[in-house]
């Protein structure tokens, strides 16, 4: 072979070489973006949100213990923060100073009068990816407690139900303890019952009255847990503000504490937000 073939053949094989190394350069890129698989071990896994159960009138947040047990065993964060109960202005800016102390993702959870102040509490947090109402208020803006709990008929927390004993700065309500396990807790044993009215916690009447602001469920979404046998919150009521709010509900046989009569029912809803 003469030099100058020579020459012309090392070009051509230089020239194949360089085009399979960069055709198959192109293919290992394509394969590491392409597959979900090549990508993974790169990736790291989504935290679990940090779970926030807030409570209502009449309870304090040893309600939530068994919801708590079974998120806690499948791995979340719980908090449970005490639900101060002067009323709404002070509730929410109480609940809205303690989740800004918690970082990274949070799914917030309202009993009763609870969810009236997470529907407040909530708004202009980034942080909070879902909301849950477990037998409980979401109002909408001027939307009142008493309004919402006697828009449907049925609720036996009437004036009749409460005692009622002044203090310092206004006056709390307690549920008579002759009547505490039909209004509140039907579903559990009276001698629960008995032991739940003698240590509840009150609200202040002024909660009653007080119009909401602006939801945040309007911009969260929400989940429903829907107490059929509630007889505080109607059902039907508790249907109408889960259509309003565009929220996904469950329904089940519970009393208003269906976070206590149904805890799993309560905690998988919450993992469902929480997903």
């Amino acid at each position: 072979m003469r030099g100058g073939e020579r020459d012309q053949h090392r070009d051509g094989m230089s020239t194949t070489r360089r085009t399979l190394i960069a055709g198959s350069a192109a293919l290992a890129t394509g394969a590491l973006i392409g597959s979900p698989a090549a990508a993974a071990p790169g990736s790291k896994p989504q935290p679990k949100p940090t779970v926030v159960l807030v409570h209502g009138a009449f309870a304090d947040a040893s309600g939530w213990t068994d919801v708590a047990r079974l998120l806690q065993h499948d791995g979340y964060r719980v908090l449970a923060p005490a639900n101060p109960l002067r009323g709404v202005p002070g509730d929410t800016d109480y609940i809205a100073s303690f989740l800004a102390t918690v970082p990274g993702p949070i799914v917030l959870v309202g009993h009763s009068y609870g969810g009236f102040v997470i529907t407040n509490a909530a708004t202009g947090n980034p942080n909070i990816t879902a909301l849950v109402y477990v037998a409980a208020f979401a109002p909408d803006a001027g939307d009142t407690v008493q309004g919402l709990q006697l828009k449907y008929p049925g609720s036996k927390l009437g004036e009749a139900a409460l005692d009622f004993r002044p203090h310092p700065g206004g006056v709390d309500g307690y549920v008579k303890p002759e009547v505490f396990r039909e209004v509140f807790a039907g579903d559990l044993p009276r001698s629960a019952t008995d032991l739940m009215a003698a240590t509840q916690r009150p609200g202040d009447l002024s909660t009653l009255g007080t119009p909401s602001g602006a939801p945040a469920w309007a911009s969260i979404p929400s989940y429903f847990l829907i107490a059929r046998d509630d007889q505080l919150i109607p059902a039907a009521a508790q249907r109408f503000m889960a259509a309003r709010a565009n929220g996904h509900s469950v329904e089940v046989r519970a009393s208003h504490v269906a976070m206590i009569s149904q805890p799993r029912a309560t905690a998988d809803l919450i993992r469902k937000a929480a997903r």
